[in-house]
């Protein structure tokens, strides 16, 4: 897909009694992205849930928290809406790496490290698709009876 940015820069909310600055990225789906100097310590919890149900986006909106350890490689932790927080997300993946693009923290090729495992988000800029590269894997399987 084609990113969309709903600004030209970063927005800044007061959220969970801090100012907390993101950027708002589109993939069909919107997403906000955060970046953080480590991922494993990020506020998930409270600033996810704060953030999806914030008044400037009243569909919600996925939440990433985005470590960038280096210009081609990426750690990422994603609180979706309506779900909260999942082991990946592609969508918020290829976000994750628009927005570092915009803000000339990466390359073209990303490789992202979620919970669940590597993506590779390769973007040229501007608007040209962004393509997404990695494994499916068989997550659960159950059978439900319906009465």
């Amino acid at each position: 897909g084609i990113p969309v940015f709903s600004n030209e820069g970063n927005t800044t909310l007061s959220v969970a009694d801090q100012n907390v600055t993101f950027i708002e990225v589109s993939m069909g789906n919107p997403h906000v992205v955060l970046r953080v100097d480590e991922v494993d310590v990020a506020p998930v919890a409270v600033l996810g849930p704060a953030l999806e149900s914030h008044p400037r986006f009243p569909n919600r909106t996925n939440v990433g928290f985005l470590q960038v350890v280096d210009r081609s490689h990426a750690r990422l932790r994603v609180f979706e809406r309506g779900v909260g927080e999942t082991r990946a997300c592609g969508t918020g993946a290829c976000a994750a790496v628009a927005a570092g693009r915009r803000s000339g923290w990466f390359e073209d090729a990303v490789e992202v490290l979620l919970p669940g495992g590597s993506l590779q988000i390769n973007w040229h800029g501007g608007n040209s698709a962004l393509w997404m590269t990695g494994p499916a894997e068989l997550a659960y399987r159950g059978e439900v009876n319906i009465l």
